[in-house]
């Protein structure tokens, strides 16, 4: 599935894509909602998922400098980099609160906005967030991986995610796994000051539940979700009840004051 009306964005010298699903200017104020995708795939396999939230919110949803349909940076990138870059096209835009909803490495691009931007970032959810700590090694993350893809899957999820990770191509990815693998997780989530839900689904063998639990313990003001029956890419196999679950916890939220 692809979203129509993504436009060219640029930020710091860097090129990407942003889809958006917004009310007309005058319209009520409603919650708002940034999906930041994982390595090697782009806003396809959250397609679902905006298009869920977007029922009462408006969404932003980006192809990331060197992934999807947005060129290639001259250099290895951060994950401060890509937070920064989504931080500052929002900021651009007009977008003044919202939560940033990340999945796989897009959580720790998720993690690093909200701390690089505390007063636009309203809270965070991290779905299927990496990289367990147990199992710090690409063979184990590989590994995990093709589990996730060979037992836990969908057809069009594993379309999706292998299709996007050809556009990406081996040179580029493989230049950004090392950022993935040694991004210090526990450590940034802990210093989060808005509230995080981790969200996974039930049978994630990358995002293991222990894994998933020990990073909400560690967040200030963190809670975690499971979609049961669902693997990795659960925000493409069951988007409503991924939605549900994101927008529940918001709404549980006393004074979150989530607008567009």
């Amino acid at each position: 599935m692809e979203l129509s009306g993504g436009r060219d964005v640029e930020a710091g010298g860097l090129q990407g894509k942003l889809y958006a699903s917004v009310m007309p200017a005058g319209s009520p104020p409603r919650p708002a909602y940034v999906l930041l995708h994982g390595i090697g795939v782009s806003h396809r396999y959250l397609a679902r998922l905006h298009l869920e939230l977007a029922k009462e919110a408006d969404v932003y949803t980006f192809d990331l400098p060197g992934f999807g349909k947005a060129s290639r940076p001259p250099r290895q990138l951060q994950i401060a980099d890509f937070a920064a870059f989504a931080g500052t096209v929002l900021a651009e835009a007009g977008v003044s609160s919202y939560v940033v909803v990340g999945h796989s490495m897009g959580a720790q691009t998720a993690v690093e906005l909200a701390l690089q931007d505390p007063r636009r970032v309203a809270g965070a959810v991290l779905m299927g967030p990496v990289v367990d700590s147990p199992r710090k090694t690409v063979t184990r993350q590989a590994l995990a991986l093709t589990r996730d893809a060979l037992f836990k899957e969908s057809l069009t999820s594993n379309a999706l995610v292998f299709s996007d990770y050809f556009r990406a191509g081996p040179r580029w990815y493989l230049t950004e796994l090392p950022v993935m693998m040694d991004y210090p997780m526990e450590e940034r989530v802990a210093a989060v000051s808005q509230p995080v839900l981790v969200l996974r689904g039930a049978r994630d063998p990358i995002a293991r539940r222990p894994w998933c639990q020990h990073l909400a313990a560690v967040a200030r003001q963190g809670s975690m979700t499971e979609i049961p029956g669902q693997g990795h890419v659960l925000q493409h196999t069951a988007p409503g009840a991924a939605a549900e679950a994101i927008s529940s916890w918001v709404r549980a939220l006393d004074g979150f004051g989530v607008t567009a």
